[in-house]
């Protein structure tokens, strides 16, 4: 780590990035982590990960294994019901909410809400990873091809 110059003192220590690094590794966010009292800045880590390297990879490793916990919680999500109760409410003659229907079952949409969440910030955070793939076409719909040409090269047999 740098110097402190003249500032706090340095919140950095080998135990706080393990903490960190857990955190991250079990698919929280690092905003999420640094709310809670006594945790650094966003700020503060980023330049942690600017200034040593030792702090980069292991804040970079803790992302990618955190990327993988969620991806993994979306298939417990998705094969795993969660049953509840739904309640459907209607105004009577008088303008008072009354109680029509209770279904209990599975909270289908509740469970997909959760998988296109966590799969929203995979895309966010890692797209090369988690993104959808882009494809280009040409106006036929064929893929374009592309040809990389080295100029200092033109005009040689």
């Amino acid at each position: 780590m740098s110097e402190n110059k003249g500032g706090r003192p340095s919140l950095y220590s080998d135990e706080l990035l393990e903490r960190i690094s857990e955190r991250l590794s079990a698919g929280e966010p690092l905003a999420v982590i640094c709310r809670e009292d006594g945790m650094p800045s966003a700020r503060t880590i980023r330049a942690w990960i600017v200034e040593n390297a030792h702090v980069s990879a292991a804040i970079a490793h803790a992302r990618e294994e955190g990327e993988e916990w969620l991806a993994a919680e979306c298939l417990m999500i998705a094969d795993t019901p969660l049953v509840g109760i739904e309640e459907k409410h209607e105004l009577d003659k008088e303008g008072n909410l009354i109680l029509t229907e209770t279904k209990k079952g599975d909270m289908l949409a509740h469970r997909k809400l959760q998988i296109e969440t966590r799969l929203k910030l995979l895309a966010k955070w890692n797209p090369r990873k988690w993104g959808e793939k882009q494809e280009i076409s040409g106006p036929d719909g064929t893929p374009f091809m592309v040809k990389i040409l080295n100029l200092t090269d033109q005009g040689k047999p």
